[in-house]
């Protein structure tokens, strides 16, 4: 399959009549929000459903997630303005109004598992961490600690389904895809914007 590039999705090509046994393209809905801490990308479906959101400069979770979301049929990018108006309710969050990612209609893809540690992850309250422990717990797994951190780091939706919320048990800032910086910054926000 070929490469997505996120940065400077392709502009369609001529419409080919389709032949019989080929999978029509998937259409995605591809637009970019800058924000404090770097470029966004944010994909959703022309349901206006929240697909994916990655950092640009580290959007290879994000290409591998929408490569498998296609399920072998050629994701078609196509740049939308504020689609559904994902796009500003983002540059709200990061302006302050944390709450608003809570509302944002989100569908993933994923094993059933991976969607209980995604929905766990929706379900902290903005400003506030939870452990890996905590989390495996919640979704009724106690002893599944590694696996809710292999499922936290697969998150395709970056801030909004958010994984920068999980620490380690001992309190200590774990890694995260976007960079440990982002997530200080992430949490640092919305601490500040909960409590002004």
């Amino acid at each position: 399959m070929p490469e997505i590039d996120l940065e400077h999705p392709p502009r369609p090509a001529p419409a080919l009549p389709p032949r019989r046994t080929a999978r029509p393209a998937l259409r995605l809905l591809i637009d970019y929000v800058e924000t404090p801490i770097g470029r966004l990308a944010l994909v959703a479906d022309d349901r206006g459903r929240l697909l994916g959101a990655g950092w640009t400069d580290r959007q290879v979770r994000l290409e591998r997630y929408l490569r498998a979301y296609s399920q072998g049929r050629a994701p078609e990018l196509v740049t939308a303005r504020n689609p559904s108006g994902i796009s500003s309710k983002i540059r709200d969050y990061f302006a302050g109004d944390v709450g608003v990612i809570d509302r944002l209609p989100v569908h993933t893809e994923g094993t059933e598992f991976q969607r209980a540690v995604w929905q766990a992850l929706r379900e902290i309250p903005c400003g506030e961490t939870r452990s890996y422990a905590e989390i495996a717990r919640r979704i009724g797994r106690p002893s599944a600690v590694r696996a809710v951190g292999l499922a936290n780091g697969s998150n395709p939706v970056a801030v909004i389904v958010p994984c920068h919320r999980v620490i380690g048990s001992d309190g200590s800032l774990t890694g995260y895809g976007g960079g440990i910086e982002r997530k200080r910054w992430l949490l640092a926000h919305e601490r500040r914007s909960r409590d002004p």
